[in-house]
């Protein structure tokens, strides 16, 4: 990463006239104590003079990576922290890299900064902080892309400090001029570019204080206002241009489609010749085929015709088509279009039956009697003639498909009758078994119980019968048997 440096960027927004000093130093209101002014002031023990006409100065700090914000100390030795800032008389913008601090009336003397500032820190005198870029061509088109380079200047003089990238921020807009007879009206405002020195994408060179930003020029065409745009975190400055006019894209595209016969669809891409000099166009892009795949192509034919290219046509539906333009104008500039993508729809052809219908011209309609054509045809066929008995009335037919629906309803509504109800008999059965089960079960126990009430009770007749005999056979007759 860079090494950071202290640079003071300082506005004078009111000087008292009556005190200029036509023969004071070129330096201004700002003077780096024991140095010669070189566009740039090395800071001596961090140390530099605010004159006494300044009535409002903006500084930037920068200091090591990460380091706290610095403090500043005034003449009368106060001293000035970033916790101080109230937006009126102090404002204060702090980063990881620099301190941005604007004073209104700040005191005029010798001023110090503390902080993590490097011994090769240095004090800039900015009076006059401007852009300056590369006059536009005179012919642009919608959809170009140009390098665009540019930079900075004080008092008229060219900024190499490369530190300044770090707090300034570049870019270009375009203003539509709201003409109601271009395409542009009314169109919002277009950031086309953003300027870099960092060596990246169209920079050339990094840290050399030019800086460069490719435009993309994918808006509307008409009359626009380009606009550079200089800005930091306290203030922004605006830098209007004549405006100029953005001509639609020269380059078309159009296809004629596979007839059948050849297999291939044939790409056609052309320029208008009154902006483009067919003979150095060159052409590079890529075709989607409606399955997805991708395929790249390139023409660098040299010719004053349109370009050609042939699609192979293996599969139905949309084709994309993506190209990229290089070519210079009739003028001889250089030029990058990016063109719009272009698609189409290969259908699948009709069927040959039908495609191969002559195209004759309508018959007129006969009037003609239903029999007799019948009977026409049927002659024609060596076929029987159809009796009216045998013809069948559209009421007939109609009686006849409902009757054979109602009859499939019954007999569909009738099976599924029977076999619900066979279900059901076989539930009622099972259960009608288990109940016998458990009745054949209570019988038996009830038969069980009855005979052996019946053996007993014929065991004590046993018994008495044996009694009585006994006796009879003693001669000794019993009581309680007489009685009996």
């Amino acid at each position: 990463m860079l090494k950071p440096l202290v640079l003071c960027l300082l506005f004078c927004i009111s000087v008292a006239p009556a005190q200029q000093d036509t023969t004071k130093s070129v330096l201004g209101p700002l003077t780096a104590l024991g140095t010669d002014f070189e566009n740039s002031l090395i800071l001596l023990q961090n140390r530099f003079r605010i004159d006494h006409q300044v009535k409002e100065i903006t500084m930037v700090f920068f200091r090591e990576y990460g380091s706290a914000p610095v403090v500043l100390v005034r003449p009368d030795g106060s001293k000035i922290y970033q916790s101080q800032a109230d937006d009126e008389r102090l404002f204060w913008f702090d980063s990881l890299t620099y301190d941005m601090i604007k004073i209104k009336n700040p005191m005029p003397g010798p001023w110090q900064a503390v902080g993590d500032i490097t011994p090769a820190s240095r004090v800039m005198v900015i009076s006059d902080l401007q852009l300056h870029g590369e006059p536009l061509p005179e012919m642009i088109f919608a959809g170009e892309i140009l390098k665009y380079s540019a930079y900075l200047s004080n008092a008229g003089q060219p900024i190499n400090y490369a530190p300044l990238r770090d707090v300034v921020s570049l870019k270009m807009q375009f203003l539509s001029t709201n003409n109601p007879d271009h395409h542009n009206f009314a169109a919002d405002p277009q950031t086309i570019a953003s300027f870099e020195d960092n060596g990246k994408g169209m920079d050339e060179k990094p840290l050399d204080g030019i800086f460069t930003g490719q435009f993309n020029l994918s808006i509307a065409a008409g009359q626009w206002t380009p606009t550079l745009v200089l800005s930091t975190p306290m203030f922004t400055r605006e830098q209007h241009g004549q405006p100029v006019m953005l001509y639609p894209n020269p380059i078309t595209i159009a296809v004629e489609k596979n007839s059948g016969e050849a297999g291939y669809h044939k790409l056609l891409i052309d320029g208008d010749r009154e902006f483009v000099d067919m003979s150095t166009l060159i052409i590079d892009g890529k075709i989607q085929f409606p399955n997805g795949d991708i395929q790249n192509f390139s023409i660098t034919e040299m010719t004053t015709h349109a370009r050609q290219y042939l699609i192979v046509d293996y599969e139905y539906g949309v084709f994309r088509i993506k190209i990229t333009a290089f070519g210079n104008t009739v003028d001889g500039r250089d030029f990058i279009l990016d063109v719009a993508q272009f698609s189409f729809l290969a259908e699948e052809p009709l069927p040959a039956s039908v495609e191969n219908i002559p195209n004759t011209e309508p018959v007129p309609l006969v009037s003609i009697d239903s029999a007799t054509y019948i009977a026409s045809q049927s002659t024609s066929d060596n076929v029987a003639p159809i009796t009216d008995e045998q013809k069948m009335s559209r009421g007939t037919l109609g009686t006849l498909i409902v009757s054979i629906n109602l009859f499939l309803l019954i007999v569909g509504g009738g099976l599924i009758w029977i076999i619900t109800k066979e279900r059901k008999i076989e539930v009622t059965e099972s259960a009608v078994h288990g109940a016998k089960d458990a009745d054949s079960g209570v019988f038996d126990k009830l038969t069980a119980y009855f005979t052996k009430l019946k053996v007993v009770k014929k065991g004590k007749q046993d018994k008495k019968d044996k009694a009585s005999a006994d006796s009879d056979n003693n001669g000794i007759a019993d009581p309680k048997m007489a009685e009996d």
